[in-house]
């Protein structure tokens, strides 16, 4: 079984550098998905809070015994919405800054070695090709070496039976 029908072996550079990212990217997915499940709390959060608040609100509308008390009941129920409103941007807004921090942290742990395992593969690559290239240009130089000897020995076979040919026509 010759060489060449076996697949290429994986470079170990390659390995490498594919591991990296592999481990950069199950770490970045990892902070999404933490984020995406303390941003669905968040939102759950609030529209529990919400709910109950129209909940009791509602029973208190419905408890009002006149138009004026129905009034001042409705009014007063817009402040508290708006606060929960308030405190869901906050935390909103911490969330997102806490996930940009983890984020970056996590790039800035990964991106080093992913760096590293790039220039070693991008190197072992280089290395191979010119070692490749160098094989190739080798074996062009030794087959028109070849085809110069034989030219040579047929030539001088030829020379002389072209010099009779000529002979012979004159």
């Amino acid at each position: 079984m010759s060489t060449n029908s076996l697949p290429p072996s994986p470079i170990p550079a390659l390995k490498s550098h594919l591991e990296a990212q592999c481990n950069f990217a199950t770490d970045l997915s990892r902070k999404l998905f933490d984020t995406a499940q303390q941003l669905s709390e968040l939102n759950l959060r609030l529209a529990k809070d919400l709910l109950q608040e129209w909940i009791s609100a509602s029973q208190q509308l419905l408890c009002a015994r006149d138009t004026g008390e129905f009034m001042s009941l409705a009014a007063a129920q817009f402040q508290p919405g708006s606060n929960k409103l308030r405190q869901y941007q906050q935390r909103l807004g911490n969330l997102v800054a806490s996930a940009n921090v983890e984020m970056n942290q996590t790039a800035q742990y990964h991106l080093p070695e992913a760096s590293r395992t790039a220039v070693a593969f991008a190197d072992e690559v280089a290395r191979k090709t010119a070692a490749e290239t160098e094989k190739a240009t080798q074996r062009q130089r030794d087959m028109i070496e070849k085809m110069h000897a034989m030219e040579h020995r047929d030539g001088a076979g030829h020379s002389g039976d072209t010099s009779r040919q000529s002979d012979q026509v004159h």
